[in-house]
């Protein structure tokens, strides 16, 4: 009694043909339900921003890969006693406009005054 070698395949094709249309039905679902609570001011990213908003948990959250986790530079420059050579208002206008290979925009406008702040203290 031989058996077919083929049917084991066919049938995990079948399977994950199933699987797709299934999960792209619930995410359609999922997309209207995400819809409805960006209708309300919410969404997960902005819940993120406003849990942490120290200016160390935002360094670690977008500023890290590119200034270092010692404040040492890397891609971007080193901040450490960077108060002593710029003044806060242009830190402030660095972390919002963005300098360079820096891009604006990484911190909210109503966080930039206590993280300006922060960075020009970092020694």
């Amino acid at each position: 009694m031989k058996r077919n070698p083929v049917i084991p395949f066919v049938l995990i094709m079948v399977l994950g043909i199933v699987l797709v249309f299934f999960l792209s039905f619930k995410g359609l679902g999922d997309s209207k339900q995400l819809a409805k609570g960006n209708e309300k001011g919410t969404s997960g990213s902005d819940q993120a921003q406003t849990v942490s908003q120290k200016p160390e948990d935002i360094y670690k959250s977008t500023c890290i890969g590119c200034h270092g986790d010692q404040y040492q530079g890397g891609m971007g420059p080193s901040l450490k006693g960077v108060g002593k050579k710029v003044s806060k208002d242009q830190i402030k206008q660095y972390i919002t406009q963005g300098k360079g290979n820096m891009p604006a925009g990484l911190v909210k406008p109503d966080q930039a005054e206590a993280m300006a702040e922060w960075v020009s203290k970092i020694q």
